[in-house]
């Protein structure tokens, strides 16, 4: 095999070992939000469930919502061609502005959780640990899919 098509190839493998890293922390989250929220609405009150079950929604959205825009901000770059440093700069104030701005209607989101609508504190903060345990636990069981894409 030539240079040149390896070359083509291996970033090919790199994305798709990623999309496959991504599905499996998808679907790990699901399942763990899931007996989460069983287990708070078997074991414990209704006030903790509901935080659990509020935490791992919103930490879940706030995923989805950062990989689609990481996504859209590797595709405009690498289209991007010769004019790379002026999309580069661009690209990067709107991923900052998007990071910012949902960071902060999370947190209004999570203060009106807690003073309004009556869910645990104890319980959302479980929910919302829900995204950061499962990409944990995947990229320990399973990183190998995109180290071994990478040699």
């Amino acid at each position: 095999m030539s240079k040149s098509a390896t070359l083509e190839r291996e970033p090919n493998e790199l994305v798709e070992s990623g999309q496959l890293l991504l599905r499996a922390v998808q679907r790990f989250n699901l399942l763990l939000s899931a007996l989460l929220v069983l287990g708070a609405a078997l074991f414990s009150t209704v006030a903790m469930m509901k935080g659990v079950l509020a935490g791992a929604f919103l930490a879940a959205t706030s995923f989805y919502y950062l990989r689609r825009d990481i996504e859209l901000f590797i595709s405009n770059f690498s289209r991007a061609g010769e004019d790379r440093n002026k999309v580069k700069k661009s690209e990067k104030i709107k991923i900052y502005l998007k990071f910012y701005g949902r960071l902060a209607v999370l947190g209004c989101v999570i203060a009106v959780l807690i003073t309004k609508a009556g869910v645990d504190v104890i319980g959302l903060v479980v929910g919302l640990s829900t995204t950061m345990l499962s990409v944990i636990v995947v990229v320990l069981s399973k990183g190998r899919l995109l180290y071994s894409a990478q040699r």
